[in-house]
C-alpha cells in the first residue's frame, strides 16, 4: 500500500492519486461509487447540522459562502459580502446560476432558505447558522441586506452551512409535517449543486446524476452512488471486491492491515474534529450513582476536584498510540492548533492516575462512584474505541464506568433530550473560528442571545458568556481573536468540556488513478474526485 500523510496546506498542494480501477475509461461518462461511513438523516439540508448530513447535501445544494479545503471562506452562491454598518451586511449574489429544474437562482431563494431553517430544523439544530439574523431585505434580485440582532462580525462564517433551496420547489414542504415528504420523496430536493437527485434509501444508497448546467462546470462523473456502510470492515471489503471505488474513514486497524497491500492507496489527513468528554452540571443528573447503585446526595460532576481527577485519568498518548494506532493527536482544547480563537497558552494535558485518585478522595469519594458513559459508535473514526478506552482509564481511578457506544441515530436525539450525564462526541470547528464552537457549546444556553444551542451539560460561566458576546460584536479581528482565546482558556480551566484527541482521517481506493485532495472537514465530495487518465 502506498500511503501519503497530508496536512492542511500539503493536502491542497498535492492532492491524492488513487486508482479507479475498472471505471477509468472515459471519466465524463462513468459512475463513481463511494462507500461512506455515514449518510444524511434526510434530504432536507436544513434538518441536521451533523457533518455527514452536510456532506451529502453538498452534492445537491450550494451554500451561500463556501468553505475551502483548509476551511478558509470563499465565494459560493454569494460572490462578495461586506458590513454596511454595525447591524447590516450586504451580500452580492452570483448571477446566471440555475436550479436543477432549470429555474433561475436569485435573492428570493436565499431569503426563503434563511427563514425556513428555524421552522424545520431537527434535534441537531441548524439554527446556529442563522442565529444572528434579524431580518432579510431584498434590494434587487442579486443583492441582499441581512439585518442582524446587533453587530455580527462572524456572519459570513456562519453562512458556510447556509444551504439554499428553491423557494418554488420547497414552498409547500417547509413545515415539520411536510418537509420529509417533499425532500425525501424528491419534488422539493431541487438545488443548484453539481448533482441532481435520482433516488435515496435511508441508511442505504443515495443515487445522483450530473447536473450539466452547474455554475462551476460539469462534474467529472455522470452518475454518483453514495453507499452508506457504517461497518468499517464491510466498507473495506467492498473496496477490495470492486463494489465501491473510494471509501472514507478507514479504521486504524484496517489501515495497519493495508500496509502490505500494494493494490490499495491511502491518504491520512488532519481532521477538524476534536473528541470532547462532556460532564453534566445539573444538580440532579440521571446516570451517576454510588457503586452499590444507590443515589448520591449530590452530583459529583459539579465538583472541580472530581472534574480534574477525570481529566488526569485520561492518558491521551496511550489513546493515540494504542487505541487509534497513531491516527490522532492528543488534544488540549476544543479546536485544533492555529484555529481562530485557539490559545497557545493552554498547556498539554497531564496524565496522573495517582493524583486523580487523591483528588477523588479529597472531594469525598475515596472509593469512587459509578456513571454511564455514552458515545456514538458509527459517526467518526474510532469513536466507540475511544469511549471504551476512556471507560478503562476511569475504572483505574475508582470510577466504575458503563460504556454505551451506540448508533448516532439514537445517541443525538437522546443527547438533545438531556438524558445523559457523561458523554463524548466529536465536534468540528467547521467555520475555522471559535464563535462556532464556543458559541454553541461553552456559552450558556440562552435563546435571547441565541448562543449555547448545543450546551447540553448546563454549563454556565458568566465570564465566558461575556467574552463570547463581546467577541460576537467585535468587528476588529485581532481584538475578537483575543476575546475568544480568553474564553477558550476559561472554558478549559473549568473542565466541564474535556478534550481527548484530535482525529486524523484515512481515505482509500484502488491504486493509481483518482486525484483527490482531502479536506480538513473530512468531506468526501464527488465533484472534487477526478479520474487520472
Amino acid at each position: 500500500m502506498k500511503t501519503k500523510r497530508l496536512f492542511a496546506s500539503a493536502a491542497l498542494a498535492l492532492g491524492l492519486t488513487f486508482a479507479a480501477g475498472s471505471f477509468l475509461a472515459s471519466a465524463q461518462a462513468q459512475t463513481l461509487t463511494m462507500g461512506v461511513r455515514g449518510g444524511p438523516e434526510s434530504l432536507d439540508p436544513h434538518f441536521s447540522a451533523l457533518g455527514s448530513h452536510a456532506e451529502a447535501a453538498k452534492h445537491i445544494y450550494d451554500t451561500l459562502v463556501w468553505s475551502g479545503d483548509d476551511l478558509q471562506i470563499e465565494p459560493g452562491l454569494a460572490t462578495s459580502w461586506k458590513a454596511l454598518d454595525e447591524t447590516t451586511w450586504e451580500f452580492k449574489l452570483r448571477e446566471g446560476v440555475k436550479f436543477h429544474d432549470g429555474s433561475d437562482f436569485d435573492a428570493e431563494d436565499v431569503k426563503f432558505s434563511i427563514e425556513r431553517i428555524p421552522v424545520v430544523s431537527g434535534p441537531t439544530t441548524t439554527t446556529i447558522y442563522v442565529r444572528r439574523v434579524a431580518g432579510v431585505e431584498i434590494v434587487d434580485p442579486y443583492t441582499l441586506h441581512i439585518k442582524t440582532n446587533g453587530p455580527a462580525a462572524t456572519l459570513p462564517y456562519d453562512f458556510v452551512r447556509l444551504f439554499v433551496v428553491s423557494s418554488d420547489a420547497a414552498k409547500d414542504y417547509s413545515t415539520p409535517e411536510t418537509a420529509a415528504e417533499g425532500f425525501n420523496g424528491g419534488p422539493a430536493a431541487v438545488g443548484t449543486g453539481p448533482y441532481k437527485l435520482v433516488s435515496w434509501e435511508p441508511k442505504g444508497d443515495l443515487v445522483l446524476e450530473r447536473f450539466d448546467d452547474y455554475w462551476r462546470g460539469k462534474g467529472p462523473w455522470a452518475r454518483v452512488i453514495r453507499k452508506e456502510m457504517p461497518n468499517d470492515s464491510s466498507r473495506l471489503a467492498a473496496l477490495k471486491s470492486g463494489q465501491v471505488d473510494v471509501i472514507n474513514y478507514v479504521s486504524s486497524i484496517d489501515y495497519l492491515a493495508l500496509q502490505r497491500d500494494s493494490s490499495v492507496e491511502a491518504v491520512i489527513g488532519d481532521s477538524v474534529y476534536i473528541m470532547n468528554l462532556q460532564l453534566d452540571q445539573r444538580e440532579d443528573t440521571p446516570l451517576v450513582r454510588a457503586k452499590d447503585g444507590s443515589k448520591l446526595d449530590k452530583n459529583p460532576l459539579r465538583d472541580p476536584l472530581v472534574r480534574e481527577a477525570i481529566d488526569l485519568a485520561i492518558d491521551r498518548d496511550a489513546m493515540v498510540s494504542i487505541v487509534l494506532e497513531g491516527l490522532g493527536k492528543p488534544a488540549n482544547q476544543m479546536m485544533p492548533p492555529g484555529f481562530f480563537g485557539s490559545s497557545e497558552e493552554i498547556p498539554a494535558r497531564k496524565h496522573d492516575s495517582a493524583q486523580a485518585r487523591a483528588l477523588l478522595a479529597e472531594a469525598g469519594y475515596p472509593d469512587g462512584f459509578e456513571f454511564d458513559l455514552y458515545c456514538t459508535s458509527d459517526r467518526l473514526p474510532g469513536d466507540g474505541a475511544i469511549c471504551q478506552g476512556l471507560g478503562q482509564m476511569f475504572s483505574q481511578i475508582g470510577i466504575k464506568t458503563n460504556v454505551n457506544a451506540i448508533s448516532k441515530t439514537v445517541y443525538f436525539p437522546a443527547q438533545s433530550r438531556l438524558e445523559y450525564s457523561v458523554f463524548m462526541n466529536g465536534w468540528g470547528t467547521l467555520t475555522g473560528e471559535a464563535s462556532y464552537t464556543l458559541g454553541s457549546l461553552a456559552h450558556s444556553n440562552d435563546p435571547e442571545v441565541k448562543m449555547g444551542a448545543f450546551n447540553r451539560v448546563a454549563y454556565k460561566n458568566d465570564e465566558v458568556d461575556r467574552l463570547m458576546q463581546e467577541g460576537a460584536t467585535t468587528l476588529d479581528p485581532d481584538a475578537r481573536r483575543k476575546l475568544y482565546e480568553q474564553a477558550m482558556i476559561a472554558t478549559m480551566a473549568d473542565r466541564v468540556y474535556i478534550p481527548v484527541v484530535q482525529l486524523q482521517t484515512v481515505w482509500a481506493a484502488k491504486a493509481n488513478s483518482v486525484i483527490f485532495a482531502p479536506r480538513f472537514d473530512e468531506d468526501t465530495l464527488a465533484f472534487f474526485i477526478k479520474a487520472k487518465n
